[in-house]
């Protein structure tokens, strides 16, 4: 009868630690992932799109877009060709406004009002509600009623004495 034995070696092997795949950053993903897929994301939510929309016209599982939009998984050269060829947008639109100082949910540059800093550093920009109201602002093809509806809101904000009055 043969005899089998277990050296220690063996044990060592088969308790250690799976080494790292290849590409996936050490302590979660790195800002500019997490900026990409921002961008994907508000690009997708603006044009009224669902995360299985998105994944079917690119080949794509609802949850592998929804890592990709949280930064969870990066997005390879010809899959960014994909989004932004579906999406109709240029390749860089997925790294604009990108700026290595600033937490990944911020833009560097926005809107012409200073007072909107806040806004922008609080990562505000990515909310649901509020590419949902983009999205139906732009939604509106009658530019005048547009203006009327920014009036409006401001007026609103103003009520609350949230919102300062423009110079």
């Amino acid at each position: 009868m043969p005899r089998t034995t277990t050296t220690s070696k063996t044990k060592a092997t088969s308790t250690a630690a799976k080494p790292r795949k290849p590409g996936r950053p050490k302590g979660g993903p790195k800002a500019m992932d997490v900026h990409v897929g921002n961008r994907l994301r508000m690009r997708r939510s603006i044009i009224g799109w669902s995360q299985e929309k998105l994944a079917d016209c690119v080949g794509l599982t609802f949850q592998q877009v929804q890592k990709y939009e949280r930064g969870a998984n990066r997005i390879s050269a010809s899959r960014l060709y994909d989004f932004s060829r579906v999406l109709d947008v240029p390749i860089s639109y997925f790294f604009e406004q990108y700026n290595e100082k600033q937490k990944p949910a911020t833009f560097k540059y926005g809107f012409a009002d200073s007072d909107q800093d806040e806004f922008l550093d609080t990562g505000k920009w990515y909310d649901k509600e509020t590419l949902e109201l983009i999205r139906i602002y732009y939604s509106i093809q009658d530019q005048k009623l547009r203006r009327n509806l920014v009036k409006v809101i401001q007026n609103m904000a103003e009520m609350q004495g949230t919102e300062k009055k423009p110079k």
